[in-house]
């Protein structure tokens, strides 16, 4: 690290203040890392906030797709040695050290105009486990390169992991979803309960949700065991923040079981002292 120029040290500092800024709980699984890996893991995560804000912030939606097209271009010129952003540039070093694929950044992309051109409201699961593929898989895939991962083993836990976490988050900010116009629980589960309707917050109320979010929180429980599964076949000293992410959103999603899920709010969490009880716990501090 110590052969970095100027403009390399100004880049990793702009995407570190990006992580910083954000106060993500992303922050402190990262901290276990080695600062290379840890640095690479901030130009990931800083590309992923860049292009969700594009997605999520309010603007009509042909400036959305314009600057998502213009994202593309970027991931391009960076793959051919060409970035012009800091984010992009931040990355030149992660993708020649952990061979961090061209596919999975368009793949982020993807899903974010999935939620550009929304809101998304009831997909099917088929789109669903798509979109969780693309917005989380995808991470999950990049990050377990970063990480010190590799193999076919690694990338399965990437991609059940990365759906496994989307399912507990759209479990746990459905209120906070419905809010802003969006469902993401899957129309097959909606009509299997007899739910017809499919505005976000006349579904929130219904008292059949439980049943919806119940079927959700079974699949995703699925995708935790086989997460946990192949990280019974990784090196863990090669996982670690993917471990603590597992295990602390695993809780998560126990706690709204427990709860039922016929309630929706409030928004559950695990406190400072929880998170570090699982890091201690999986030997992570």
């Amino acid at each position: 690290m110590s052969d970095a120029t100027l403009e390399e040290l100004a880049d990793r500092a702009y995407v570190t203040e990006v992580v910083q800024r954000s106060k993500t709980s992303f922050l402190s699984g990262m901290r276990v890392l080695p600062k290379p890996r840890r640095l690479a893991m901030y130009a990931i995560y800083a590309f992923c906030r860049e292009v969700d804000d594009v997605a999520d912030e309010p603007g009509p939606l042909p400036a959305k797709l314009v600057a998502l097209a213009e994202w593309r271009e970027e991931i391009a010129r960076l793959f051919a040695g060409r970035p012009t952003r800091a984010t992009t540039r931040a990355l030149q070093r992660p993708i020649a050290d952990y061979k961090l694929p061209e596919g999975e950044f368009l793949a982020v992309i993807d899903g974010m105009e999935m939620d550009a051109r929304g809101p998304v409201v009831a997909p099917s699961l088929a789109d669903l486990r798509l979109y969780c593929r693309r917005v989380a898989g995808a991470v999950g895939q990049l990050s377990i390169r970063a990480f010190g991962a590799s193999g076919a083993e690694a990338e399965r836990l990437a991609v059940a992991l990365g759906e496994a976490l989307q399912l507990t988050n759209i479990l746990r900010d459905q209120a906070e979803d419905a809010l802003d116009g969006r469902l993401y629980l899957p129309a097959e589960y909606l009509n299997e309960a007899g739910i017809i309707q499919r505005e976000p917050l006349t579904v929130m109320a219904d008292p059949r949700i439980g049943q919806v979010r119940a079927a959700v929180g079974r699949l995703a429980f699925e995708r935790f065991a086989e997460s946990r599964a192949c990280i019974a076949r990784i090196p863990h000293r090669t996982i670690k923040p993917a471990i603590l992410m597992q295990e602390a959103y695993w809780r998560i999603l126990g706690r709204l079981e427990r709860r039922g899920w016929g309630k929706v709010e409030p928004r559950v969490s695990l406190s400072k002292g929880q998170k570090l009880w699982v890091a201690l716990r999986y030997g992570l501090l």
